[in-house]
């Protein structure tokens, strides 16, 4: 999931560069969203409605302290930001909430990295992370 979610950051990235922001925004979110499935699988556990992966992130994780505050309250703004890039018919989405999206999407990515990801220190070592 982290490989996915990297690919989708990588894609809202050349999306922004070409000026296209609703479609930017849609994969930063895809790209926190599947960092937050990762944090379930870890878990073993797996939702098929983006509300409830939103929802479980919350209290598995958030709740818990194990990641800060914050990264729940983007998950969220970003799947309302999503869902007017996919769906609104206005004006659409500009670049500066585009690179806030995506600014959001690489704190995902990193903290994943750090927290979720094998490093030799997690993989043999019984007890420590």
């Amino acid at each position: 999931m982290i490989k996915k979610a990297e690919e989708s950051l990588r894609a809202a990235r050349l999306l922004a560069k070409d000026d296209l922001y609703d479609f930017a925004v849609s994969r930063a979110y895809y790209t926190m969203f599947y960092i937050a499935e990762a944090y379930l699988l870890e878990k073993k556990v797996a939702y098929s409605k983006h509300s409830a992966v939103i929802s479980a992130f919350g209290q598995r994780f958030v709740k818990t302290g194990r990641v800060p505050e914050e990264f729940h309250r983007y998950l969220i703004e970003g799947q309302e930001s999503r869902n007017v890039g996919d769906y609104d018919t206005g004006p659409g989405l500009s670049h500066d909430e585009a690179a806030e999206q995506i600014a959001r999407a690489a704190k995902f990515v990193r903290l994943a990295k750090r927290e979720l990801a094998p490093t030799p220190q997690r993989k043999g070592k019984k007890g420590r992370k």
